[in-house]
């Protein structure tokens, strides 16, 4: 069974997810105190409520009570990264992810620690394929 993919974020989106990812959980008046550009509260609480009807966020009382509201993430960063690679992939890369890759070698100003890093990445992912193999 193939698993759903997350929406695709705006950068309003991303940028409010960042904050509730790095927080756990936050208020509405804590994400937009948190943001680093202005936003108005109530473009906050709007955006919050697209997360929610995305399935990235999930709200509930305040332990204090009153009309607050807690957001927290529905869907961990790391599986939002993998939707998003995986839409930019079939969007820009005809579906070829050694394109993606390719490129980001040959384009970015990448250190040798980061392409190492890269390296030993391949070479796990080489060994678990000669594992199940």
């Amino acid at each position: 069974m193939k698993r759903k993919a997350l929406p695709i974020l705006t950068r309003a989106e991303s940028e409010i997810m960042a904050v509730l990812w790095r927080r756990g959980r936050a208020t509405v008046h804590e994400v937009v105190d948190a943001l680093d550009r202005p936003v108005a509260y109530n473009t906050a609480l709007t955006l919050l409520r697209i997360l929610e009807q995305k399935g990235y966020v999930l709200h509930e009382a305040h332990p204090d009570g009153g009309r607050a509201h807690l957001y927290l993430p529905a869907a961990p960063a790391s599986k939002a990264r993998r939707s998003h690679v995986r839409d930019l992939v079939d969007r820009l890369f005809d579906g070829r992810p050694e394109d993606l890759a390719a490129g980001l070698v040959q384009d970015e100003q990448l250190g040798r620690a980061q392409l190492e890093a890269l390296r030993a990445q391949i070479d796990r992912a080489l060994g678990k394929d000669k594992a199940g193999k």
